[in-house]
């Protein structure tokens, strides 16, 4: 049994279930005014009384269409955007800026949380995306939880139990590094459950991501999608690399023979479980790059839809004085 959960349980092409976003610049160079940017869409308020803020896609990402049929192989894992990646960087400076301005005001304000989702196949960079797009946010207002293999007393509960008791409270970004769908995925691809248990799961994780939307926290959900030849190349850059011995595990070459299988079980998960208050995001992760850009791009961008605001101080604090 491998020591990760997910062992355990564990430019684009238009196509089926694809929503194509916005060119990423014209013919120049994108200013950073340009791709600063905001979200324009109209906040409704759900059943929860909390508003339902919806997710907006940095240019270069594809959104999963509700409803619709998704094939991983219509995505370009090696797209870019035309970006240029010196200028990508900086950029990627000035979105960090934003994400601890507004998670501050989230924090002070106490009444909303984000989830940020983060799946992928093995090497397909979920640390280092975590790592890069939160560099430099306050502690005291995030929670990182890395799923691996189930404890005994989490295996003893419902599989959403342990995901939801690590859900974000009030005030707070939470990360989930693996997430509730390695128990649609790992699970199917390894048969440790009958077909007909991880059929059933897709409707209850809609329903679990309902509760927490309805319950005043906004998801956004990652798929990081690399190619098998990236897949590869990192593999073998973990094998040359001593110092990243510790990061290698045997158990990935195993799963390297799943790959179409994996693949299969991640497109039906993006299918059935892109909605519209929790939709899918993928994201081509074969330049790391571009990768960590347009995410930090897309939650500062969800951080400013939400609006956060600091809360009202006392009157006449601004007259008081501070006595010697």
């Amino acid at each position: 049994m491998s020591k990760k959960h997910g062992k355990h349980h564990r430019g684009q092409k238009p196509a089926d279930g694809v929503t194509e976003t916005a060119d990423l610049h014209g013919s120049s160079r994108p200013s950073t005014a340009r791709w600063a940017g905001g979200v324009a869409e109209a906040v409704r308020e759900g059943p929860g009384g909390h508003p339902q803020v919806p997710v907006r896609a940095a240019p270069g990402i594809i959104t999963v269409a509700p409803g619709t049929r998704f094939h991983l192989s219509a995505v370009d894992t090696g797209a870019d955007g035309g970006l240029d990646k010196d200028w990508a960087k900086d950029a990627l400076a000035k979105e960090r800026e934003r994400i601890i301005a507004l998670q501050e005001r989230l924090y002070a304000e106490r009444a909303r949380s984000l989830l940020l989702v983060f799946q992928a196949i093995d090497t397909g960079g979920k640390d280092g995306t975590i790592r890069s797009v939160l560099k430099g946010v306050n502690p005291q207002g995030c929670t990182v939880t890395s799923f691996k293999v189930p404890s005994s007393d989490e295996l003893d509960h419902d599989f959403l139990w342990r995901y939801h008791a690590r859900a974000p409270g009030r005030g707070l970004i939470g990360v989930f590094n693996r997430s509730h769908y390695e128990d649609v995925l790992v699970v199917r691809v390894k048969g440790l459950v009958s077909d007909a248990v991880w059929q059933s799961r897709y409707g209850r994780i809609n329903d679990f991501e309902r509760l927490l939307t309805e319950s005043g926290t906004t998801i956004v959900k990652f798929f990081l999608h690399i190619s098998k030849a990236e897949q590869k190349k990192r593999l073998e850059a973990r094998i040359a690399d001593p110092e990243k011995h510790w990061k290698f595990d045997p158990a990935d070459l195993v799963e390297r023979k799943s790959w179409d299988a994996y693949q299969q079980a991640f497109a039906d998960a993006l299918t059935r479980c892109s909605t519209p208050y929790a939709p899918w995001l993928v994201v081509p992760a074969d330049h790391k790059w571009f990768r960590n850009y347009v995410i930090a791009r897309t939650v500062a961008d969800t951080l400013e839809a939400m609006d956060p605001r600091f809360p009202d101080a006392p009157k006449g604090i601004a007259e008081l004085t501070v006595p010697d």
